[in-house]
This record gives structure tokens, C-alpha cells and sequence, in this order.
């Protein structure tokens, strides 16, 4: 029976799961020039720099748009036209930072590895120390294709070292995992409102180097994603410089009201914690098995394989999911075929058991005796 009495649980990176309280801050309208609105913007910028100590070091830029569009607006601003990018690769989003480089004529280079497997500060090393002409590095902190996470600090110290200028990718980790400016070297850092703040989808923001951010005028080629201009022009007049997503905007600050009233980052991180725990511990029971090693997972989305049973198709059991009242997320690998499960959001532990065990009556009525990926089952079968 389909579960429509509320909305559905979302096991998804973002958007995700809100709090009533974040639901209902977006039923009033506000005035986006209007001095209570350009007050509540100044309190989500001033909160979201104190999430990673950055007060005295970064300003806090917010966006319009999805994380991308911030992401885009970073690289843009920060680096010249002549700058030169090493983008690190293991999976979509890097390949996507990549792409709108690129795409932007900024010059490109990549450092690529297979999509479970990290990139390390000595990897970094090397690549910088093979070409003096890299004047950026882009990394992806927690990769969401698979959930994997990347050793930002120590990729942090071996950028710093040689006296490179890093923009990160923390769309996912950010409010979860810890992240300190005043011992991480990052000149940008990117996330959004709809992923570990747990507000809604809509606004990006990036932490930018004050000392950096002052030398970028004119570096950008999108008039829309000047970050320089979006700053120079809050600072001036307490203004966005484009209509804002005002209901966004409130409801963050409304998440961002509750992330701090349940413990800030690392009360987050427990419970993203014991929601990741829960869920793969479910799973392995029913025969599921992740993409990652643990040692590597982030506890954000979790990457399984889908079941090796030739009854198996992910659009009927996504729907059947579904339909029990949790929104799952399709594979983003092009080798396997996997799914993924987001463990953010306005959720806790129970919720992660519920799924599992919606994730067992749709075995169950798919007819889906062995849910191991093939390998898995062939050893089984073979044994």
C-alpha cells in the first residue's frame, strides 16, 4: 500500500528531509530590498563563516542557484583568465568541476583516479611539482557519485606548501565533517543550502579569502556569477545584487537556528553517523554490499551494488520504495550498476531502519531471492 499520509522520507543527497520548523519559515513572503530581509541574509552569512572559523580570514559570499552555480562562480572569480587549474578527479563532480573550467577557457589539468580510490596529498605533490605553471587546485571533499571522502587537510598542506591557491568542493561534507580555516588553507570553499545545514535547495555560498578576494575584479566572464560583484555590492548596500531566493534564505536561517541548538557540527556528524551505521549494517543483513570500503566512506550516501538477480530493474524498485514512503537515489557510476543512499538530513536512526526494512518487502514482493552483486553471488553459488 502506497504511504500517503506525509511526504516521503528523502535518502537523498539534496534535497533532502527538513524539520517542520524549516518547512514552515517559508510561508511568508519577504521584501527582498527590505532591512529585516537584508538583516536575516547578514545573520546566514555570519553563521555559516562561524561553522568553519573563518571569520577573521573569509568572507562568506552566498548565491543564487543550485551548489553548482557556486561552484562555477568560484572558479570563475578566484582564478585569473590566465590562471592555470589542476582539478582532482574520482568521480562525476570532479569530472564536472573539470568540465566548467574548461569551459570558462581557464586553462586545465587533471589528476584522475579510479572511483574508489582517493586522492593523496603526495599525489598532489607530485602533480604540482611536475608543472611550476598550476596556480589552482580544485578538489571535491566528499565526492557524492559514491560517498568517498578525500583528505582535505592533507591535500590542503601540500597545495599550501607550494604556494598554490585551493578551491574546494565541500557541497556535502560541510556542517557534518570538520572543517577548520584556521588549520585548513583554503582560499575558496564551496556548499549549498539543501545538503548538511538541512535547509532547503536553492542558495550556494563560498568562503572566499578576504586578501583574495579583494585582487579578483574583473576576473569573471559571467555577469551573473561574479562572486567579486555579489560581495562588493552586499558589503555596500546589505543588498543581493539579483532578486534572492528569499524563502530559501529565512528557512536556512531557520536550519541554521536548529544546527546550532543540537550541537553544531559535531552533534551532525553523530547522527549522520549512527544513520550510515544503521543503514549498511541493514543492508549487509539483506545481502547488499557497499561500493566503498569503509575506511573511505563518508557517512553522507552510501553507494551499494544492485542485486545481481535478473528480476532486479532499479526503476521498479525505486517506485516500490517509494511507494513505502523513502526516496532513494540512482547509481552515478557508468561501470556498475549501483544505487545510493543519502544518510543527511532531517532523519535519524529509526528512519534508516524503516528504509531498510522497505528495502526488504520490495525484495520480497520483486521476487528477489539474492540481493549480492554478481560477484558476490557467483562466489556464493560457486561455495
Amino acid at each position: 500500500m502506497s504511504n500517503f499520509d506525509r511526504d516521503p522520507i528523502l535518502l537523498t543527497p539534496g534535497p533532502l528531509t527538513t524539520s517542520l520548523a524549516t518547512k514552515s519559515a517559508m510561508l511568508r513572503d519577504w521584501g527582498s530590498w527590505d532591512s529585516r530581509f537584508n538583516a536575516v541574509t547578514a545573520r546566514v552569512r555570519e553563521r555559516l563563516t562561524a561553522i568553519v572559523n573563518a571569520e577573521a580570514t573569509h568572507v562568506c559570499v552566498p548565491m543564487q542557484g543550485s551548489g553548482t552555480f557556486s561552484v562555477e562562480a568560484a572558479v570563475n572569480t578566484i582564478v585569473p583568465r590566465d590562471g592555470h587549474v589542476l582539478v582532482l578527479i574520482n568521480g562525476a563532480y570532479g569530472r564536472r568541476m573539470a568540465r566548467l573550467t574548461e569551459m570558462m577557457g581557464r586553462r586545465l589539468s587533471t589528476f584522475e583516479t579510479a572511483d574508489d580510490v582517493p586522492t593523496t596529498a603526495a599525489d598532489v605533490a607530485r602533480a604540482l611539482d611536475a608543472d611550476a605553471s598550476i596556480t589552482h587546485v580544485g578538489l571535491i571533499h566528499c565526492e557524492t557519485s559514491t560517498g568517498i571522502l578525500n583528505p582535505l587537510p592533507e591535500i590542503a598542506a601540500a597545495v599550501a606548501t607550494r604556494g598554490k591557491s585551493l578551491i574546494v568542493d565541500a557541497m556535502s561534507s560541510f556542517g557534518a565533517i570538520a572543517i577548520d580555516a584556521r588549520e585548513v588553507a583554503f582560499d575558496a570553499l564551496v556548499a549549498a543550502s539543501g545538503k548538511c545545514i538541512e535547509g532547503p535547495p536553492g542558495m550556494g555560498f563560498v568562503f572566499v579569502r578576504r586578501s583574495v578576494l579583494e585582487r579578483c575584479a574583473g576576473n569573471s566572464t559571467s555577469l551573473a556569477l561574479d562572486l567579486y560583484d555579489q560581495w562588493a555590492y552586499m558589503e555596500k548596500t546589505t543588498q543581493w545584487r539579483y532578486t534572492p531566493p528569499t524563502h530559501v534564505v529565512v528557512a536556512l536561517d531557520a536550519a541554521l537556528i536548529q544546527f546550532e541548538a543540537q550541537g553544531g557540527q559535531p552533534a551532525r556528524l553523530a547522527r549522520y553517523t549512527a544513520n550510515c551505521e544503521t543503514l549498511v549494517t541493514g543492508m549487509g543483513e539483506l545481502g547488499f554490499r557497499p561500493f566503498l570500503d569503509s575506511h573511505i566512506q563518508a557517512p553522507i550516501i552510501v553507494t551499494f551494488h544492485a542485486p545481481a538477480d535478473s528480476k532486479y530493474a532499479f526503476k521498479e524498485f525505486y517506485e516500490r520504495v517509494r511507494d513505502k514512503g523513502f526516496i532513494l537515489y540512482p547509481g552515478k557510476l557508468t561501470q556498475l550498476e549501483t544505487f545510493r543512499v543519502g544518510c543527511i538530513g532531517a532523519i535519524g536512526p529509526d528512519e534508516m531502519r524503516h528504509a531498510v526494512n522497505a528495502v526488504y518487502d520490495t525484495l520480497r514482493e520483486m521476487g528477489i531471492r539474492q540481493a549480492a552483486p554478481a560477484a558476490v553471488a557467483a562466489a556464493i553459488k560457486a561455495a
